[in-house]
């Protein structure tokens, strides 16, 4: 069983933020704004669970600020937060000025295959080389683990939600092989329908 902390500052949203994952926020209404200070003041973290169609998700992530970018007159903010750490919401709580709740950080059960890691990390390298015509260095490669690679790639909230739901680092890790397998297809699709366009319909042999 993880750390457990009791009112942590939650922020329901309609996105899913990953450990390791950098996102800016804009922050406009009084209780976040109330929350984010308080955050900004003390050096502590909040969490930022999705809120989708469904409802609230049960297992966020920890956000730590890394940079306050802009503060406005009115008290707005534009910040920049890191993904830290999954947890479940175990219970909400309704007293303070902002969204809070009890949760508990989660732990993965077991470790990863180095052979699984590296499957991922191979397909992964093909898409960003596909993508941006440069391929990753092994020596950043190296270091990533499911997490580092999904935060890289445009991933539905759905997705991404699956990810951090899983406790279980070889799951995460198929997942993300598989959807960097057919977003190799879909580059090369779109590579083949970007040579036909250029051979006025006809493909060249």
């Amino acid at each position: 069983m993880g750390d457990r902390y009791e009112s942590f500052p939650i922020f329901p949203l309609p996105l899913v933020l990953l450990p390791t994952e950098r996102a800016p926020l804009h922050i406009f209404e009084e209780r976040y704004k109330r929350m984010i200070n308080l955050c900004l003041e003390e050096s502590t973290e909040f969490g930022i669970v999705w809120l989708g169609e469904d409802g609230l998700a049960e297992i966020g992530c920890t956000a730590r600020i890394t940079e306050l970018i802009d503060r406005m007159d009115d008290g707005r903010m534009n910040i920049l937060v890191r993904g830290e750490r999954p947890f479940r919401l175990v219970r909400r709580v309704d007293e303070l000025a902002y969204p809070a709740g009890d949760i508990e950080v989660l732990d993965d059960d077991g470790n990863a295959s180095e052979a699984h890691a590296e499957a991922a990390r191979s397909i992964y390298a093909d898409v960003v080389e596909r993508a941006t015509d440069e391929r990753p260095e092994a020596a950043d490669l190296a270091g990533m683990d499911s997490y580092g690679m999904a935060a890289t790639v445009e991933l539905e909230p759905a997705l991404k939600q699956k990810l951090l739901d899983s406790r279980s680092e070889d799951e995460r890790l198929e997942i993300v092989e598989e959807l960097f397998e057919k977003a190799v297809e879909r580059l090369e699709r779109a590579e083949h329908v970007s040579e036909v366009a250029r051979s006025n319909g006809k493909v060249r042999f």
